[in-house]
């Protein structure tokens, strides 16, 4: 076997001198959003199909995923006064084009806290929150501001960007299932203008729903054992941009570690996974769909999940270990090992594909670059300003860098983070 040290070595002077990183970022963000179902995310895929099968070397299975598929509409808000503003409906909000009308409720950052205080005026109304944020410490997820807002008896949710510039938010919301609500993104501009103004606004929001399928790419190289690292990342995306940071670059740099680590892998003690997962961005559907379709033995043969998401656009880059045993001390001793700079977020953060492989009781983290960092670019994910000048090469160098000495330590060392039981890592998830 080839010793852990010039394994990674070799890896990382692959990754510094590659020429492909930056014509696969090109190409990529060239495909255009990727949001799921539409051309875009198809283009996407059949190129990465290519590229990810030349990287490992190997053929790259499709795992197809049914979810319900959701087309996005025109959405608007109209003021008081008869002013009508832009916005974007949120993904999977229910379709009122005609619009639902109910008075402004201001509900600040709109914390679960914060709509509780604002008490009976809830109900029937139209809810105003803020956006914030969203790699960094204490960040409260969009979904659980528009679940505390609708399980108060809401009839519209808007969410308004934290940064200026007329850039209307996007994201997920419910699944348009029964009691579910309208809710769109607009920004920052839009929602002063109304907190200002108050009264009754009306909310229109389009998109129409049908059955549709989707495709994780997953490429297989053996270790000399018969567990398995996965390297994952999300390459669906959001329509309003190029989707660069959310997750151009995650996908790029996990296309990078694998090439780098293709000839190594096969004398490794643990073998490699590449998956490339779609519909993320719609609560994390497409890996979820894959770990419990997956054969019984095959999901537990993974003994490690790396997953990168958003790992350019900012100064650092930190794990996220979310409190999974020894996952964090794993992550210090591969840092000071391989002498790269790694911070760690000890809390949990179910916003990316990790979360699902904690849930199946997997030692998993999330690499993302910003964290507690938001004068960095990454202020502008799911907003039309996620382009490719937010991102340098030299950054998604850096994430694959560290993701290749995360990879080859778990790959190689004997005593890694063990699994637990489904339901301590259901705890986990929260």
């Amino acid at each position: 076997m080839m010793d852990q040290a010039g394994v990674l070595g070799a890896a990382l002077e692959r990754i510094r001198t590659s020429p492909r990183i930056a014509d696969d970022f090109a190409a990529l963000c060239a495909c255009g959003g990727r949001f799921a179902g539409t051309p875009s995310e198809a283009r996407a895929r059949e190129f990465l199909a290519t590229r990810a099968a030349e990287a490992m070397g190997t053929a790259v299975r499709r795992h197809r995923v049914a979810y319900r598929g959701w087309t996005r509409g025109p959405a608007s808000v109209r003021a008081a006064d008869g002013r009508l503003f832009p916005a974007l409906g949120l993904v999977r909000t229910p379709s009122v084009p005609e619009g639902v009308t109910g008075r402004l409720v201001d509900a600040g950052r709109g914390t679960p806290e914060d709509i509780a205080r604002a008490g009976a005026a809830v109900r029937g109304g139209i809810v105003l929150v803020r956006h914030e944020y969203m790699v960094g410490t204490g960040h409260v997820h969009r979904r659980r501001k528009y679940d505390a807002a609708r399980a108060a008896g809401a009839a519209g949710f808007l969410i308004a960007c934290h940064e200026p510039g007329e850039l209307p938010v996007t994201g997920s919301s419910g699944d348009g299932g029964a009691g579910h609500i309208p809710a769109a993104g607009i920004s920052r501009e839009t929602g002063a203008i109304l907190a200002a103004s108050g009264g009754d606004v009306t909310l229109a929001t389009a998109g129409e729903f049908a059955d549709a399928t989707a495709e994780n790419l997953i490429a297989s190289l053996p270790g000399a054992g018969r567990t398995r690292v996965v390297l994952s990342a999300h390459y669906d995306g959001h329509d309003p941009a190029a989707s660069a940071i959310d997750n151009a670059s995650g996908v790029v740099a996990a296309i990078a570690v694998a090439e780098a680590l293709r000839d190594a892998v096969p004398t490794l003690p643990r073998g490699l996974d590449l998956a490339l997962f779609t519909v993320e961005e719609w609560a994390l559907i497409g890996s979820r769909s894959y770990l419990a379709e997956l054969d019984p033995a095959a999901r537990e043969a993974i003994a490690f999940n790396v997953n990168l998401d958003s790992v350019a656009g900012g100064a650092r880059l930190t794990a996220i270990t979310g409190g999974f045993p020894g996952v964090a001390d794993f992550v210090t001793r591969t840092a000071a090992i391989s002498g790269l700079r790694l911070g760690i977020h000890h809390g949990f953060m179910a916003n990316s594909d990790h979360a699902n492989f904690v849930a199946q009781g997997i030692p998993a983290l999330r690499l993302c670059a910003g964290f507690d960092e938001p004068g960095s670019n990454l202020r502008y994910l799911l907003t039309a300003a996620d382009t490719p000048d937010k991102v340098r090469v030299e950054e998604i160098k850096a994430a694959a860098s560290a993701a290749a000495a995360l990879v080859v330590a778990a790959c190689s060392e004997p005593d890694i983070p063990a699994r637990v039981s489904p339901e301590e890592g259901r705890r986990i998830v929260g």
